[in-house]
């Protein structure tokens, strides 16, 4: 089996499923843009609250991809995501912040860590990286939102570091997933990126194709794959879907791609 692949469930949502986690039984997905009831731009499964569609059908698309994943929507927290380094524990009093209004979500955080059974974590994408995590031996879980902002950050080896300090996870314990996003194949960067990449990231020259004058071809899941191994997680527990957001559009919601005015992608999580 891949270590991703795509599955449509009863409902007639697809999402997309990495191995690992599907056989240590952890309920999770990525969603993409088939199944939902919105109207374009955001056609048709577009699960952000912030971006212009009708609330009350980002609430049903929400719905429907809970019911695919096999969680309950009530108890799913998510977060008001602003590219930093922020990282929430989730408890149960946080159950239902965010799933049906962003107001409620929680402030300025880009990755959540539960050890909390049945607390779902929900974070959203459109070419940003989503990190999974799972711990299974502590049953802790963790999501990470790593565009290149968080990615510079560190976010994710920082979510994993969250769950060694506050759970006692062992890296080499964890399995992770780096789901689909904007690809070496069509993330073009300039200066701005490059720079701050430069300055903390010794390999950055490994994960940087020179594409004309100052202009480089960015590889995100190779960048935040190489700083989880450097923290201890073993290559084998590191699945990478290798899917563009942007080269797959038809299945997944690009910023880069659509200008802008698009939906967002889900990466749910729970134990």
């Amino acid at each position: 089996m891949n270590e991703f692949f795509l599955k449509k469930s009863k409902n007639n949502i697809w999402y997309g499923l990495f191995s690992h986690f599907y056989h240590a039984g952890i309920r999770h997905g990525i969603s993409t843009r088939l199944g939902g009831v919105s109207s374009l731009p955001y056609m048709t499964l577009n699960l952000g609250m912030h971006t212009g569609d009708y609330p009350v059908k980002v609430q049903t698309n929400r719905q429907l991809f809970c019911n695919a994943v096999g969680v309950n929507y009530r108890s799913v927290v998510s977060a008001q995501q602003v590219h930093k380094d922020t990282i929430a524990i989730v408890t149960q009093a946080d159950a239902g912040k965010g799933v049906d209004c962003y107001a409620d979500a929680l402030c300025e955080t880009d990755a959540l860590v539960t050890a909390n059974p049945d607390i779902p974590l929900l974070l959203l994408y459109a070419d940003c990286v989503p990190v999974l995590f799972f711990d299974p031996v502590q049953r802790v879980i963790g999501v990470a939102h790593a565009g290149w902002k968080g990615t510079v950050a560190q976010i994710a080896v920082k979510t994993l570091t969250t769950m060694q300090e506050c759970f006692g996870s062992r890296s080499a314990d964890c399995l992770v997933g780096i789901g689909p996003s904007i690809g070496p194949c069509c993330y073009e960067v300039d200066d701005g990126v490059i720079n701050p990449l430069r300055a903390g990231f010794h390999d950055w020259e490994d994960v940087a194709a020179i594409h004309g004058e100052r202009r480089w071809m960015l590889n995100l899941w190779e960048v935040n794959r190489r700083q989880l191994l450097e923290n201890g997680v073993l290559a084998a527990n590191i699945a990478v879907a290798e899917v563009c957001t942007s080269c797959n559009n038809e299945l997944f919601f690009s910023y880069r791609a659509e200008g802008g005015c698009t939906g967002r992608i889900g990466a749910l999580i729970s134990l």
